[in-house]
């Protein structure tokens, strides 16, 4: 009988930051991105699964890359789960009625159609986090006028935060993040903005086509 594989999880302050994050696991190692999970605070999980020795350099590289960004990640690995934590782990999706976001990301929240071709020179993607919505709002707005971007979708963690995400090529996507990390100043708090130069393709199927 084939053991079931590995899970791990690292639990991260904020989207913007858990985004660069899980991209940076899914890159470290042979593993699958299968979500993100809200935890009703800023923080988030993301839940990778694979071989327990590839889940674990993905977990190390999660630790380290949160480092890099001046924040924690909180890893474990669980290298033979019970069956029944299957109930936990893979579970419908549903819009939080308090603030409107999605409790999970899922690639099944998103598919793609069957007959998408995949781009191998996939574009950037930019990533701004704000608490507060109309800094969010106007910092979008700036963005989209700032360079020729496309806007992706916008994501509600609770508490609010929220974050905006924006594709296209990479200078075009450092300018309209620049340009809407500036524009928050005096309308709320800006938590993080940066920009994926080549994002893996489990982290995309978690974002809206």
């Amino acid at each position: 009988m084939t053991s079931p594989p590995a899970l791990g999880f690292a639990e991260i302050p904020f989207l913007s930051v858990t985004a660069l994050v899980a991209d940076a696991m899914v890159k470290a190692a042979d593993v699958r991105l299968i979500g993100i999970e809200t935890t009703g605070t800023q923080s988030l999980t993301v839940r990778i699964q694979g071989a327990v020795a590839a889940v674990r350099a993905a977990l190390a590289a999660a630790e380290q890359r949160a480092a890099q960004l001046g924040s924690t990640a909180l890893t474990r690995c669980l290298g033979r789960p019970e069956a029944a934590m299957d109930r936990l782990i893979h579970f419908p999706n549903t819009l939080n009625p308090l603030y409107g976001g999605r409790d999970q990301l899922l690639p099944t929240d998103f598919p793609s159609p069957k007959d998408r071709v995949m781009d191998s020179n996939q574009q950037a993607l930019g990533i701004l986090e704000t608490q507060g919505l109309t800094a969010l709002l106007e910092a979008s707005d700036v963005m989209l006028k700032a360079a020729q971007v496309t806007l992706v979708g916008k994501e509600k963690i609770g508490a609010g935060y929220v974050t905006v995400i924006v594709r296209g090529e990479v200078a075009a996507v450092q300018a309209a993040v620049s340009a809407g990390a500036q524009a928050v100043d005096g309308l709320g708090k800006l938590i993080a903005a940066h920009v994926i130069a080549r994002p893996h393709a489990d982290l995309l199927a978690l974002l809206p086509k």
